[in-house]
């Protein structure tokens, strides 16, 4: 089995101290993968950054200036809002995040691999068409998914994003069209507010977008009933050519940020599922987008694991073990909902 890794050494120049989206998430992965073997068992690319003409396909052309702007400026520190910081330098790195995406799917829909991992930074499912928020200034997910269109011969492309916050983002570049399926469990009411469970698509894209919203304390049994009940069916009648997936590490119950349950191991079901699933509708043609997760352990053992599952060794790690407190809220009437909704 053969997977392509992409990451930068640049990703870490964009940093702020004391800020959880900083240059030791990158470093704690980058030491995880070198130090069990895994990076040497991957083909390894480094990335170009993406053209400003793909930034517009999705990106409005006031907030390219705004970002270019703030290349230009010579400022340390820019706040795009009370969450989200650039400095000069940090356009041409979130170029080269959005690249990582985009080279990982050239290498898989061209054949030169199996599958992806994407380890970039900063993240991007939060970016909106005209503004940055979330920690995010690019939607990188969302780039990949229209370069993979636009280059390739695709049409069908799914997006599963299963970091605990809702990518708004990713929602809003797509909609209203049919050709981008996304499906996003998070936690909910929370950050950034948006993802009811019927917000479910304008126009052409009604119906093409899927939102799971979690109320806290869900866990491992409850994502497993997800993936079986709704998410593997609403992927079966789409038939992707290609899935992307945005993969957070912020549900895990040990995340400083969030309040859901999941275990390392529940995030390698996840996985695990994800790749079946790949390999049933689109010939294998996966590739996973780093995207939050914010306690270093939890993100880089979880890196770890989508690496061992892409390479199919048989490996896995979690040495945090599973949530030792009260059993997980009921999920059986959020699935029916879904189902009636959905008409899955």
């Amino acid at each position: 089995m053969s997977t392509i890794y992409t990451t930068h050494p640049r990703y870490i120049e964009h940093t702020r101290a004391g800020h959880p989206e900083h240059a030791g998430r990158m470093k704690a992965v980058w030491q995880q993968l070198d130090e069990i073997g895994l990076s040497a068992q991957m083909q390894k690319i480094v990335p170009q950054p993406i053209s400003n003409d793909l930034i517009l396909t999705l990106h409005t052309p006031d907030y390219l200036n705004t970002l270019q702007w703030i290349a230009s400026s010579g400022r340390d520190m820019v706040h795009l809002d009370p969450d989200t910081y650039a400095t000069s330098t940090s356009f041409e790195i979130a170029r080269l995040a959005a690249g990582g995406v985009t080279a990982a799917i050239d290498a898989v829909l061209t054949g030169e691999a199996d599958n992806g991992l994407a380890a970039i930074r900063p993240p991007g499912h939060h970016a909106m068409p005209d503004h940055g928020m979330g920690f995010c200034l690019l939607g990188n997910i969302a780039l990949g998914a229209r370069h993979a269109q636009q280059v390739h011969p695709i049409e069908r492309v799914l997006i599963v994003d299963y970091d605990v916050h809702h990518g708004n983002g990713t929602q809003a570049m797509f909609d209203s069209d049919d050709s981008v399926l996304f499906i996003s469990t998070h936690q909910y009411p929370f950050y950034p507010g948006t993802g009811a469970l019927r917000q479910t698509g304008t126009g052409a894209g009604k119906g093409y977008t899927i939102n799971i919203p979690l109320s806290a304390g869900h866990g491992d049994k409850s994502y497993a009933a997800i993936y079986q009940e709704i998410i593997w069916p609403a992927a079966e009648r789409f038939q992707p050519q290609l899935i992307l997936v945005s993969a957070g590490f912020d549900a895990h119950w040990d995340d400083p940020l969030a309040s859901m349950r999941l275990s390392l191991d529940g995030y390698n079901y996840i996985t695990r599922e994800l790749v079946k699933m790949a390999n049933q509708l689109c010939d294998g043609k996966i590739v996973f987008v780093m995207e939050g997760g914010y306690n270093l352990g939890v993100l880089a053992h979880g890196v770890e694991n989508i690496a061992h599952t892409l390479l199919r060794d048989g490996r896995e790690s979690d040495p945090l073990g599973s949530f030792l407190g009260r059993g997980e809220p009921d999920i059986r009437p959020l699935i029916n909902q879904l189902k009636q909704i959905h008409e899955l």
